[in-house]
């Protein structure tokens, strides 16, 4: 159903475009006084139903329409799932994006090296805890923990009441990067009265607390003092916190770090503009000079922890990395959580690295990573300290979503409100309320283009994908085929191993071509009905003798045209 916004200007007004429903490419949006700001514009993996892509990003098409009335975007912090986005598109707008000196310093960074360069993006830098006002909303942003420098909750008043939206989180006493979060404090803002609380459903599952950061030094460590030769460590490039943990811990070894991937260099640089990494004494070292440093003293930090097949790990394992070699006996860390999705390539990866007979660590074997998100523990004392009174799940996949609103009810909250991307939920006035649906879902970012997992394209890929494609091409002239059909079938059958079945296709292409020119006058004839036998021809043989149905594409070159 379509909404009439102007009938609901003056109600407060929820809406994700990502994030509710899936875990990454979180962009939420709130209304009110026929305005509207944006929190977070933030990109995702991929998954194996989009070939060819790497990042997905959410469809903007509904806030596009409504653009003359967004004021801006608010970013919680500096990761991808919150902000990568905006590298791609936002060409597509040109409100103000307001960030915090750290976050901010990121993204001019990743827009150097996007296409956007030149596009004079405005970016309004903010301090953490501090308050601000964009149009009727009334912004403070709280610090608190995660695994990345200043990442901010934002509190948005409103005269209906204020919204806490939590960005990514968790209660750590020891987080290595940051202040550990003022739960006084929330409290506090508890106290002032908290009309919603929009936050994060990851863990939701997982029982306790999430675990300290600085909980791992002393395990990494001692895994890396244990082992005689090189260290390979890989995690997320923007995960600063483990960053540090990982150079403390090669400290204490006393060994060198080397940083493999573009990514980490960028990120490394940025948090040190910003303050941050300053307790790591040794500068990090490029890959151009691993051959000058001792195996037994070095520690390599990469790219790579998800299985990417362009990032640093793969290149290492698969040998085909310029600079870097890995040999039996070696230590490979995975300080990453094994997302779900990438189990199959996290999975291929380990693999890679037994064969090379290395020692391998991750999560399921070893201390050597801790979540930044809360566990349910940390999800319970967060409704303590705040009391909203309507919980709205997101950054969850909705088995996550609806768990997290159970959870809610079972500790006294009122409304929990089960929303996924393209929902409009009204906080206020009155009870809230789910009003219409919008349109939203995700686009690939395919070279320049974007691109729908139901466009043409896409479907033509996964098509080929599974069941190969066969391009013919003809050359004719008046009296019908010139010479032989040139078929080539990648993917579908071979050349040399089916013979037979290439000179089957040969005859049934030449008996139902000759058939209809020696029947067709030359006036009469259709390069598309050519085309459709052709291919009708190509697809009975080969479902016959393959049983595949390829995507079958036919050329035509006519001597006598």
């Amino acid at each position: 159903m379509t909404l009439n916004f102007k009938k609901h200007k003056e109600e407060l007004l929820f809406v994700p475009l990502g994030g509710a429903g899936e875990i990454g490419m979180n962009l939420n949006l709130y209304h009110l006084d026929g305005k509207w700001l944006m929190a977070d514009f933030g990109a995702g993996f991929a998954e194996d139903f989009m070939p060819g892509v790497d990042m997905i990003v959410p469809d903007i098409s509904f806030i596009q329409e409504h653009k003359k009335d967004l004021l801006g975007c608010v970013l919680t912090h500096a990761h991808e799932d919150h902000l990568g986005a905006i590298a791609y598109m936002w060409d597509q707008f040109s409100c103000p994006i307001y960030a915090t000196p750290f976050t901010a310093n990121f993204l001019r960074a990743k827009i150097n090296d996007s296409d956007l360069e030149k596009k004079n993006i405005k970016i309004i830098e903010v301090q953490c805890n501090s308050t601000f006002d964009i149009g009727p909303f009334n912004l403070e942003l709280v610090q608190i923990t995660h695994s990345v420098p200043e990442m901010n909750a934002v509190m948005l008043r409103t005269r209906y009441g204020n919204v806490f939206h939590s960005g990514d989180w968790k209660l750590d006493p020891d987080p290595v990067v940051g202040p550990s979060t003022d739960e006084d404090y929330l409290q506090k803002l508890g106290d002032d009265g908290i009309l919603a609380y929009v936050g994060d459903s990851t863990n939701v599952f997982s029982p306790g607390t999430s675990g300290s950061e600085g909980d791992i030094i002393e395990h990494m460590t001692k895994l890396i003092q244990d082992s005689d030769q090189m260290v390979l460590v890989t995690t997320f490039a923007s995960n600063v916190a483990r960053i540090e943990t990982i150079a403390k811990a090669a400290q204490a070894a006393g060994r060198k770090i080397m940083l493999a991937g573009r990514s980490l260099w960028r990120i490394t640089n940025v948090a040190k503009e910003s303050g941050y990494l300053t307790d790591i004494k040794e500068p990090f070292l490029d890959t151009d000079q691993f051959k000058n440093v001792a195996r037994d003293k070095l520690v390599v930090l990469s790219t790579g922890c998800q299985g990417e097949p362009l990032a640093a790990t793969n290149k290492i394992v698969n040998g085909s990395h310029r600079d870097i070699s890995i040999k039996p006996g070696d230590t490979v860390i995975f300080s990453s959580k094994i997302i779900p999705g990438n189990e199959k390539r996290i999975y291929r990866l380990f693999n890679k690295f037994a064969e090379r007979d290395v020692k391998l660590f991750h999560e399921k074997n070893a201390k050597v990573h801790v979540s930044g998100h809360p566990n349910q523990d940390e999800l319970k004392r967060m409704y303590e300290l705040l009391r909203p009174e309507i919980s709205v799940p997101v950054h969850g996949e909705l088995i996550h979503m609806k768990q997290h609103g159970r959870l809610a009810k079972d500790v006294g909250i009122e409304h929990a409100c089960q929303v996924v991307n393209g929902d409009v939920l009204r906080l206020a006035p009155g009870k809230p309320e789910k009003l219409s649906v919008v349109t939203s879902g995700l686009l690939g970012i395919d070279g320049n283009f974007f691109l729908s997992p139901d466009s043409a394209i896409m479907r033509t890929r996964r098509k080929v994908q599974r069941e190969g494609l066969i391009v013919v091409t003809l050359i004719i002239d008046d009296t019908g085929l010139f010479m032989e059909p040139i078929i080539n079938a990648p993917g579908v059958i071979d050349a040399r191993e089916d013979k037979d079945i290439f000179e089957a296709l040969y005859e049934e292409v030449d008996v139902v071509l000759d058939e209809y020119f020696a029947s067709t006058k030359k006036k009469r004839r259709k390069r598309s009905t050519i085309e459709q036998m052709t291919r009708s021809a190509i697809r009975r043989i080969i479902k016959r003798e393959a049983g595949k149905n390829p995507v079958i594409e036919v050329n035509i070159r006519d001597l006598d045209a």
